[in-house]
């Protein structure tokens, strides 16, 4: 898995086409990665959470463009996003949809194949 294509403009702004379940991953671990650097920061700086509230909110955009575009690769709209603001069963639903099941083999309606030799 390429961590530097997660970090794009693209990749993190764009809510078109399709991702993969390496491209996913990629981007959660990052972004948990990100999150326990500012705990232990804010820990250390007695900040009172500050820095992790600014940012997860810094990452809300990009944290839905993923999700929308991993539902695409699933074959559904990127607005079964909202699941996710059901308590408890919306986070499974999340994680079973989008971070157990592959995606649509060949192109879908949301694009082609991320898997497709080529893609």
């Amino acid at each position: 898995m390429d961590f530097g294509k997660v970090l794009t403009k693209e990749f993190l702004l764009s809510l078109e086409g399709r991702i993969n379940r390496g491209q996913y991953w990629a981007f959660i671990l990052i972004y948990i990665a990100g999150a326990i650097v500012l705990g232990i920061v804010d820990g250390i700086l007695g900040t009172g959470g500050i820095l992790g509230l600014i940012y997860a909110l810094a990452a809300l955009y990009p944290s839905i463009c993923v999700l929308a575009r991993r539902w695409h690769d699933r074959g559904k709209s990127g607005w079964w996003t909202l699941i996710g603001l059901v308590p408890f069963i919306g986070a499974i639903w999340i994680l079973v949809e989008c971070g157990c099941l592959p995606g649509t083999s060949g192109p879908n309606q949301y694009g082609a194949d991320p898997l497709a030799p080529g893609a």
